[in-house]
């Protein structure tokens, strides 16, 4: 029953935090964002011109209507049509979240075994000519841009050795995965696992040094069952918070390996639609974030409680 209790209130707490989140998105593209009438029309419009607009757009309507019409197209998910291409902002979200998929969710998953792997080696190693080795190379690995090993990548893997192409995509997934998305998943590994690795390796360090593995050692129990289930164990909470905020990243992709790879992910689409000033694009992207940001936050908590059964659900 608490756990019921628990999972109302916090879609309570989320259905107003998006309604915050809509308030806010509103506020910015009504007063800050500039007129949507003068983008459209352009500078040289008259003022007819802009006034056709500001009717077809519902812009010359009260402000308490205009702010209840975004929030039925946030109910609707129905938010217009793009600026720019003049397609529904819906069948753009679907026609560019399979190839952001594509390259964001084996990086996600090879990261996180890569470097719990990694991080559970030099931990188990501490102090040794690894870890020290490990932690050198993560320093320099997350001191470089990601801008700088796309630059190298491309120019070395794929100009001079001609081991993957630099640009392409096609329809078929597996095609995809074994030849365009190959070369940015490894260039977006090499920037994204050292930090991880780093973080990873204080937290299982810190379970390491807890009393119960000193009792487990004391009962006999072997290193490897000490390290893969009682420490790793204790360590994946925060190691499970940590991968599930980088969840929402899938909707907004990976910004730069798109646009260099030319990958028509929803990523590429941000920054056209930046450069551009479409706006409804730009509302639907931060609404949509912030759901996934909501509904991963939930989906952390419930984890939290399967992983270890002493956390309330309160």
């Amino acid at each position: 029953m608490s756990g019921l209790l628990f999972l109302v209130r916090r879609l309570g707490q989320a259905l107003l935090t998006l309604l915050g989140v809509i308030l806010l998105v509103f506020v910015l593209f009504n007063w800050v964002g500039g007129d949507p009438a003068t983008i459209l029309a352009g500078k040289m419009a008259s003022a007819q011109d802009l006034a056709n607009v500001r009717h077809q757009l519902g812009l010359d309507r009260p402000l308490w209507q205009q702010f209840l019409d975004f929030v039925g197209q946030v109910l609707r998910g129905d938010y217009g049509e793009s600026w720019a291409t003049h397609e529904p902002v819906s069948a753009i979200f679907r026609s560019r979240l399979g190839p952001s998929l594509t390259l964001l969710i084996p990086m996600l998953v090879l990261e996180t075994l890569v470097a719990v792997a990694v991080a559970l080696l030099v931990a188990a190693l501490r102090g040794s000519w690894l870890d020290q080795g490990v932690r050198m190379v993560s320093t320099v690995a997350m001191s470089i841009s990601l801008l700088v090993y796309i630059i190298v990548g491309q120019y070395v893997f794929a100009y001079l050795w001609g081991w993957f192409p630099v640009k392409g995509w096609s329809d078929s997934v597996l095609t995809n995965l074994r030849v365009y998305a190959l070369l940015p998943v490894l260039l977006g590994l090499f920037v994204s696992v050292a930090p991880s690795i780093r973080l990873y390796r204080s937290f299982i360090l810190e379970e390491i040094d807890q009393d119960f593995v000193r009792t487990a050692r004391a009962k006999g129990l072997s290193e490897m069952r000490i390290l893969f289930v009682h420490v790793l164990r204790n360590a994946a909470i925060p190691i499970v918070t940590n991968v599930l905020m980088g969840l929402p990243g899938l909707l907004t992709g990976a910004f730069l390996l798109e646009r260099f790879f030319a990958i028509p992910g929803i990523g590429r689409e941000i920054i056209l639609a930046v450069e551009r000033s479409d706006f409804p694009l730009i509302k639907a992207i931060t609404v949509y974030v912030a759901m996934a940001t909501l509904a991963v936050n939930l989906l952390g908590d419930l984890c939290y409680r399967w992983l270890d059964p002493r956390v309330r659900l309160e």
